[in-house]
C-alpha cells in the first residue's frame, strides 16, 4: 500500500500493531484463565487429598482468636474500612469506555499528534457524540491554529555513546580510562542534560521528520522537508547513540552489557498483553546480572514516560550499530558462530528486540561494519564493510537507511553529495538516505534532492571539559543546550586529554 506521507504511513502502521496487538491480547487472556482453571483445579485436588476429602475437616481459628472474623454487625456496611470511608466498586474504580477514550486521545495530544487525538475521537462510532468528546476536540482544533512550523535547517543533532553507570569503575586508571573520559558521557550528566533540555524547550524528533522520501509527479524518489508543528517557544532536535554494540572491551568497566526485553514474567501481566519495553543488563563483580536502567535506551524511556511532551509523536533516538563483535550485547558476528554456545538463540533475540526498538519509535542505524574511516578509506574498503554491515547486521534488524558516520568522517565535503561522489553512490544504492557526520555547529542541515544529511554534536566528557569557563573561557559550543558547568560531572579525572 503507498501512502503520500511518511506520517500516514507511520499512523496506517501504528493502526495495524494496536488490531494485532488486541488479538493477540485476547489469545492471552484466554490462556491466562485455561492455566488459571488448570491451577484451581490442581490446588483443589491437593486440598482434598490433605483434608481427606471432609471440606470441614481444616482447622478453625480459637474462639480468641483476634485475626477470627466475626460476622458484622446488624446494620454495619461491609464496604467500609477502618476509618469509616465508604467502599468502592470495582465498576466505580475502572474507567469507562468513554474515559479510556478520552485519555488515550490525551496521550496523543501530550506528544504534538493533534491531528490523531482529533481522528480517534471523531472515529469512534460510539463516543462520537459526546459532549466530552466534541469539547476535546474543539480543544485540539484551538492549539492546532497557534502552532509553529519549525525551520528544518536550523534542527540540531546531539549524540552520545555508551553511557557509563560506575564512574568508579570507569575512570579506575587503566589503559581504558582515557578513552571513556574523552568520548563517555556519565548517567549523571546524562540526565542533568535531559533536564536541562526540557527546561529550555527542546522537543525530540526523528529524522524521518526533518525530510522524507516520495516521490515527483513522474514517480522518481525525491526528498522534501516534513512539517513540524509545535507550540511556540519549543525547539525540536534529535539524539543518536553510537556503538550501541557492549564491545568486550567495555566488559567491567561500569557499563551496561546488553538490551534485552523487559518482559515481565508473571502469567497474569502477560495475559493483560505487556509486551515489554527495552531495557538493559549489567554484570556486577560476582557475576550476578540485574535488569535495569543502566544506559540511555531505558533512561531515555523512563523520562519520556515522566515528560510524554519531551517526544514529538513518540520519537525516541536514532541508535547505531557497527557489526564486527555483534549488535545489542549480543555476539551475533558470524567470527563467534563457534565460540558462542548461544549464537542462534542470540540472532533471534537481536531480531525481537530490534523489532522492540522499532515498535518504540527508535530509529536503527549503521556505524559501519568494522568501525572503520569512510572517508579516508578506498572505494573498495568501503564497499567491502557496506556489504558485510548489510549481510551480518542489516539482515538481522532490518531494512536501515541513516548511516552515522565513524569518527564523524563524511565521504564528501561540505558542498552537495552527487553521483560523481562514488562512495555515496554505492552507499545510496545499498538503501542509505540519511547521511551524518560530526559538526560542533548549533545546526547543520543539507537536504539534498535525494537525501538528508546532519552534522552531529558530540556531548561527551572531551566536548564538555573544553567548554567549561575555568578551562577555556574562549570556547562556548554547548550553552544554547544546557549549562556545562552544572552538568559537567566533577568525579571524571580532569584534565580530560585532549583528542
Amino acid at each position: 500500500m503507498q501512502f503520500e506521507d511518511d506520517y500516514t504511513r507511520r499512523r496506517a502502521y501504528i493502526s495495524r500493531r494496536q488490531k494485532q496487538r488486541k488479538r493477540q491480547r485476547m489469545v492471552r487472556i484466554l490462556i491466562f484463565f485455561m492455566i488459571l482453571g488448570i491451577l484451581a483445579a490442581a490446588g483443589a485436588g491437593i486440598w482434598l487429598f490433605k483434608t481427606k476429602g471432609f471440606p470441614g475437616a481444616g482447622s478453625h481459628p480459637a474462639p480468641d482468636d483476634p485475626s477470627a472474623s466475626s460476622p458484622a454487625e446488624p446494620g454495619a456496611d461491609p464496604g467500609n474500612g477502618e476509618d469509616g470511608e465508604t467502599g468502592t466498586s470495582p465498576a466505580e474504580t475502572e474507567p469507562s469506555g468513554l474515559d479510556e477514550l478520552l485519555s488515550r486521545a490525551s496521550g496523543l495530544a501530550a506528544s504534538y499528534d493533534y491531528d490523531g487525538a482529533i481522528a480517534l475521537l471523531k472515529d469512534s462510532a460510539e463516543f462520537s457524540g459526546e459532549q466530552a468528546v466534541l469539547d476535546a476536540i474543539a480543544s485540539y482544533e484551538e492549539i492546532k491554529t497557534t502552532l509553529v512550523r519549525a525551520d528544518t535547517a536550523s534542527i540540531t543533532h546531539v549524540f552520545f555513546h555508551s553511557l557509563i553507570m560506575d564512574n568508579k569503575k570507569a575512570f579506575d586508571g587503566d589503559s581504558d580510562e582515557k578513552g571513556y573520559n574523552q568520548v563517555m558521557t556519565t548517567k549523571s550528566e546524562f540526565l542533568k542534560i535531559l533536564d536541562q533540555m526540557y527546561e529550555r524547550g527542546y522537543v525530540l524528533v526523528r529524522m524521518r521528520d526533518i525530510a522524507y522520501e516520495t516521490t515527483d509527479e513522474n514517480g522518481n524518489p525525491k526528498f522534501v522537508a516534513g512539517d513540524i508543528m509545535l507550540p511556540p517557544g519549543k525547539k525540536p532536535f534529535v539524539m543518536s547513540q553510537d556503538d550501541v554494540c557492549y564491545y568486550d572491551y567495555m566488559k567491567g568497566d561500569g557499563f551496561a552489557t546488553r538490551i534485552v526485553i523487559g518482559v515481565l514474567l508473571l502469567i497474569i501481566l502477560v495475559a493483560m498483553g505487556d509486551d515489554g519495553k527495552p531495557t538493559c543488563e549489567m554484570e556486577l563483580d560476582d557475576g550476578t546480572v540485574v535488569t535495569g536502567s543502566f544506559d540511555l535506551v531505558p533512561l531515555l524511556e523512563d523520562f519520556i514516560a515522566e515528560h510524554p511532551d519531551f517526544s514529538y509523536k513518540g520519537a525516541r533516538a536514532v541508535l547505531a550499530f557497527t557489526g564486527y563483535q555483534g549488535v545489542l550485547g549480543y555476539r551475533t558476528d558470524p567470527e563467534y558462530k563457534d565460540s558462542n554456545p548461544n549464537y542462534e538463540e542470540d540472532l533471534e533475540s537481536v531480531r525481537q528486540v530490534a523489532q522492540c526498538l522499532r515498535d518504540g519509535g527508535w530509529e536503527l542505524a549503521s556505524h559501519s561494519w568494522g568501525h572503520i574511516n569512510l572517508g579516508s578509506r578506498d572505494l573498495a574498503s568501503v564497499k567491502t564493510d557496506t556489504d558485510k554491515w548489510e549481510e551480518r547486521v542489516e539482515s538481522l534488524i532490518g531494512p536501515t537507511d541513516i548511516i552515522l558516520y565513524p569518527f564523524g568522517a563524511d565521504v564528501g565535503d561540505w558542498r552537495a553529495y552527487t553521483r560523481e561522489n562514488e562512495k555515496f553512490a554505492y552507499l545510496y544504492d545499498k538503501g542509505f538516505r540519511y547521511f551524518c557526520n560530526v559538526d560542533s555547529s548549533p545546526a547543520w542541515v543539507q537536504l539534498g534532492s535525494d537525501y538528508l544529511r546532519q552534522g552531529r554534536r558530540n556531548l561527551d566528557g572531551y566536548r564538555m571539559y573544553y567548554d567549561l569557563p575555568e578551562t577555556n573561557p574562549s570556547k562556548d559550543h554547548l550553552s544554547d543546550l544546557f549549562d556545562v558547568t552544572t552538568v559537567f560531572d566533577r568525579e571524571r579525572p580532569v584534565p580530560v586529554p585532549p583528542m
